[in-house]
């Protein structure tokens, strides 16, 4: 009974709940880890190793931010260790403070220039920073100290990826395939680079191996249904995403696909009660409202289709397509601001986007605001000198500001282009009609000008 009452028995029944933490952890039971390991705290808080095994449990859960603060614990009892320094800086990455990464990754190798891990997470870091001719570099210097470390060529490959070198992308996650077999989802991933690179039968292939590896993983399942989409293949495509029904009912994104297919193949009425599922399943779900706005208008329903746009404008869509669709359909119901507020957000994501331009251009004009309109279709026009739309709309906009000569000019650059092209026909007979209203304005205002020699009335 007397050693009941030793810091030796603390210690002991620590380490007696550090162990069943760590049994707990091993078979997926993370919480309960996390509350032994609490116990064991309580009962031995100086121990660095306690908070390092929580930090681990706590990443394990998804909670970065509390495992940060237990290695910097941990760290107080041993502020050079390497591990423990290496899982903070990843946890840093993983919470978008990448400076305070790059100082830890920089502090390690400070310590210990041959510790590979410093490097091979480093390419994480830059990666997601945008640097990739740094991420590079560490990948490079990782090769000095371990040459065969597949996930420092995986590592590298997601670089590539997000950079559009989707062969290098290719060549270093079969790399990675060959270092480590079983390595999570890198047939996957390399699907995905075949796919990116337009080598669609490549990209088959692997995408059918990593589903029979995991047959139940419906990300993958998801992907593949998308890019049989893309090839044309819509009846696999459907049975795709069925299958991720069968598996989780509660889909909201399989859902709305095969609402895709449905609405895609004129099947409007099933379309309608797939994109009403998916919205029931998964409320902020983008994508069935932009579609059964699209729907209300095509039966021109203007109240209805604002209804659901409104909404879906809200959810923070980051596909330029879309965001200039929506606003174009604003456009149609005479919601200018709305239709500026999508453009704009387009603009932003990005720069180059010219049908964001064009279309606030168009909002402007049909506002009133006859300056910013020639601003935004002059933007157009430098993006796309020979918009034949652009510059019609460019030349009705200077007519309206009173500017004839550049209206004039405008016009004739339009019938010209459309003159050359056998399929502008029709827009080369509106265009002349276009052009004889600006020749008239242009006479009105040269006999306005000669009546105003003579009377103040004209001026």
């Amino acid at each position: 009974m007397f050693l009941e009452d030793t810091p030796f028995d603390s210690y002991d029944k620590a380490e007696r709940k550090a162990y069943k933490a760590f049994e707990l952890y091993e078979n997926g039971c993370i919480p309960q880890a996390i509350l032994e390991l609490d116990a064991a705290l309580e009962m031995n808080p100086c121990s660095g190793a306690l908070h390092f095994n929580k930090a681990l449990a706590l990443d394990a859960a998804n909670r970065f931010e509390d495992a940060i603060a237990e290695y910097e614990i941990a760290l107080q009892f041993n502020p050079l260790d390497l591990e423990i320094l290496n899982s903070v800086a990843i946890d840093y990455t993983r919470i978008g403070q990448y400076d305070r990464a790059i100082s830890v990754f920089e502090r390690i190798e400070e310590i210990d220039p041959d510790f590979e891990p410093c490097y091979c997470n480093r390419i994480i870091t830059y990666t997601e920073m945008g640097l990739h001719e740094s991420a590079e570099q560490m990948f490079y210097l990782a090769q000095l100290i371990d040459p065969d470390c597949a996930m420092c060529y995986y590592n590298i490959g997601n670089s590539l990826f997000a950079s559009g070198q989707y062969k290098k992308a290719v060549y270093c996650w079969l790399k990675t395939a060959g270092l480590d077999p079983s390595h999570p989802e890198i047939n996957y991933r390399i699907a995905q680079a075949y796919w990116a690179d337009g080598n669609n039968d490549l990209a088959r292939e692997h995408f059918l191996k990593e589903l029979r590896l995991n047959p139940g993983n419906t990300d993958v399942i998801l992907d593949f249904g998308l890019f049989l989409l893309s090839v044309g293949d819509v009846e696999s495509a459907k049975e795709k995403f069925n299958r991720i029904l069968e598996l989780t009912p509660d889909s909201a994104v399989a859902t709305f696909y095969l609402g895709e297919i449905a609405f895609d193949s004129g099947d409007y009425e099933q379309a309608i009660l797939l994109f009403n599922q998916a919205i029931q399943k998964d409320n902020a779900l983008p994508g069935p409202r932009y579609r059964l706005a699209q729907y209300a208008l095509m039966k021109k329903r203007q109240e209805e289709a604002k209804d659901f746009l409104i909404p879906e404008m809200k959810l923070a869509s980051e596909d330029v397509d879309v965001l200039v669709s929506m606003g174009s359909m604003f456009l149609i119901i005479g919601e200018y601001y709305h239709a500026a507020n999508c453009f704009l957000r387009a603009i932003d994501i990005d720069c180059a986007g010219a049908d964001a331009y064009y279309y606030l251009g168009l909002a402007n004009a049909l506002n009133g605001r006859l300056d910013d309109a020639a601003e935004f279709l002059g933007h157009t026009l430098d993006l796309r000198p020979n918009d034949i739309f652009a510059i019609r709309d460019s030349a009705i906009v200077c007519l309206a500001m009173g500017r004839m000569t550049e209206a004039a000019e405008k016009i004739k650059k339009a019938i010209d282009l459309a003159r050359n092209h056998p399929d502008r026909q029709g827009d080369y007979s509106q265009l002349k009609a276009i052009e004889r209203d600006i020749q008239l304005a242009q006479k009105g205002e040269q006999v306005k000008d000669f009546l105003g020699r003579f009377n103040p009335l004209f001026k």
